[in-house]
């Protein structure tokens, strides 16, 4: 019973990225930055490290929700130049599917997949996704720590993807950085979810946050067992 509410809170209250599926791996291998007029969202990406992401070959991660002392976890392996996906369970059986050729039954996973590859490289989402529209705000007042940040807000559009007109608001410091962000369901004014960005690590010349929480203390998302294979550097 204890996994059944995890996953039906996991499924139901946490988000998936609203990424277009038939050709996001070969855009996100692709596509780079010029150092040359940078917007903004192309200045959040830069500073976690966007432009060694195209020599990463292999990325994985197990992505943790604590709520109360109901936790649920998922692990994954990811080889983006390839669009090969291994969802690896608790008993180490491994599930694969390739991003590129889905059909009924592995779009189901692929959602799990979108949705925790979301909240581990959102600051290059904006970069990657298509059909999106943003919006800025300076001196905005962040909803947990209630700091005065920057803010960048991106509206997907209403066809493709799994949770087509959603909206994100990230709170970024000086350095471009993240530090809190909302999730609007459906660009509702209201926030369904804040939490903090926090506890970055460099992997592989990749900045990754690995924990945010909620203002009440009583909801924690975090990843483990992170590692990043680069071509240039392994």
């Amino acid at each position: 019973m204890k996994n059944i509410l995890a996953i039906l809170f996991v499924s139901t209250l946490l988000f998936s990225c609203n990424n277009t599926k038939k050709s996001q791996d070969a855009v996100e291998n692709e596509q780079s930055i010029s150092n040359e007029n940078l917007s903004t969202a192309e200045k959040i990406a830069n500073a976690n490290g966007f432009e060694n992401w195209k020599d990463v070959t292999e990325i994985a991660f197990t992505f943790n929700v604590d709520r109360g002392e109901k936790h649920f976890e998922r692990a994954w392996i990811w080889k983006p130049k390839t669009g090969d996906v291994s969802s690896i369970s608790s008993e180490g059986i491994s599930i694969n599917h390739n991003r590129s050729s889905m059909d009924s039954l592995t779009m189901e996973t692929d959602a799990k997949f979108i949705n925790d590859k979301f909240w581990l490289l959102a600051p290059f989402q904006p970069v990657w996704d298509k059909g999106t529209t943003f919006s800025e705000k300076e001196n905005a007042i962040a909803p947990i720590s209630k700091d005065t940040l920057n803010q960048l807000t991106i509206v997907y559009g209403n066809d493709g993807g799994y949770t087509p007109g959603d909206a994100y608001d990230f709170f970024y410091g000086k350095d471009f950085k993240i530090k809190e962000w909302n999730y609007r369901k459906g660009n509702s004014e209201t926030p369904s979810m804040s939490t903090t960005w926090e506890d970055y690590e460099n992997f592989n010349g990749i900045e990754i946050a690995k924990t945010h929480k909620d203002s009440t203390g009583n909801f924690k998302l975090y990843f483990t067992n992170i590692s990043v294979r680069n071509e240039a550097r392994n």
